[in-house]
């Protein structure tokens, strides 16, 4: 459809009226760049907060599109509902807490985006929870970020930060959302379905570090696990896990903490 907006950008929010402001208002001050912002909608997903979330997106509904507050089966479940609702060609998932990097960078994403790649991709600036940066992504982690992204680089774990991706919607699977590394698994599909992938040549977003695969580490691993395994096989997997374990050793020991 010729009015239908060239992205949609989907923030998941449960109990968050201490982060969603910071979120907002970074897309609000990229948005005043925007040269035309009916190319942007924004939808925010609420699992049914009871605190005072949804009276703070209230105050930008000068571009949130819509805001569902419902009870749902946790974060997947809630993204799946995103994508089901959201009529952009491009879809970027940004949850609360997490924020466009700069003031430029919808701008920015709004001209590349016209190139017609089916995903977008770019490196994610850490922060910890009173907004200090840690780093970028690549540098910080063991996960190097390559110029030419394919889904095999995902043999070793998630290569590129969820919300420093952006996917088509016609390529775009549904989450497993009862998978808590089922980010990984919706990156490698949406990469395996692609035809073209670009790089971004500036950064896209600010990671707010303490997630759910954070918070349930153990089942986050053995979650990954399976993720891999559908993807790249037992024996490889198998293998690939004792890499990760020994990559992990020595980035820690090299750079006293592994992010």
């Amino acid at each position: 459809m010729a009015n239908s907006p060239l992205l949609t950008i989907i923030t998941v929010t449960f109990q968050a009226e201490k982060y969603l402001g910071r979120t907002l208002d970074s897309v609000d001050r990229a948005l005043s760049n925007v040269k035309n912002p009916s190319l942007l909608e924004y939808l925010i997903i609420d699992g049914g907060s009871n605190d005072r979330t949804l009276s703070i997106a209230g105050r930008y509904d000068h571009f949130v599109f819509k805001i569902i507050s419902e009870k749902d089966k946790g974060l997947y479940d809630a993204m799946n509902k995103g994508l089901r609702l959201a009529s952009g060609k491009y879809v970027w998932f940004l949850n609360a807490g997490d924020e466009a990097y700069g003031d430029q960078t919808l701008q920015n994403l709004l001209s590349l985006l016209e190139s017609g790649a089916a995903v977008y991709y770019s490196d994610a600036m850490m922060v910890v929870e009173n907004g200090t940066e840690v780093g970028l992504r690549s540098r910080f982690t063991p996960h190097t970020l390559p110029a030419n992204l394919h889904w095999q680089d995902f043999a070793l774990g998630m290569k590129v930060c969820h919300q420093a991706f952006i996917a088509r919607k016609d390529i775009a699977p549904f989450y497993e959302y009862e998978n808590l590394s089922a980010d990984i698994d919706w990156e490698i599909e949406c990469l395996k379905r692609a035809e073209k992938v670009e790089f971004l040549p500036f950064i896209l977003c600010r990671y707010l570090l303490g997630g759910l695969s954070v918070k349930n580490h153990r089942r986050s691993l053995i979650d990954r696990y399976k993720v891999l395994k559908k993807h790249f096989g037992l024996v490889p997997t198998l293998f690939n896990h004792l890499r990760i374990f020994w990559r992990g050793y020595w980035f820690a020991k090299k750079n006293g903490k592994y992010w």
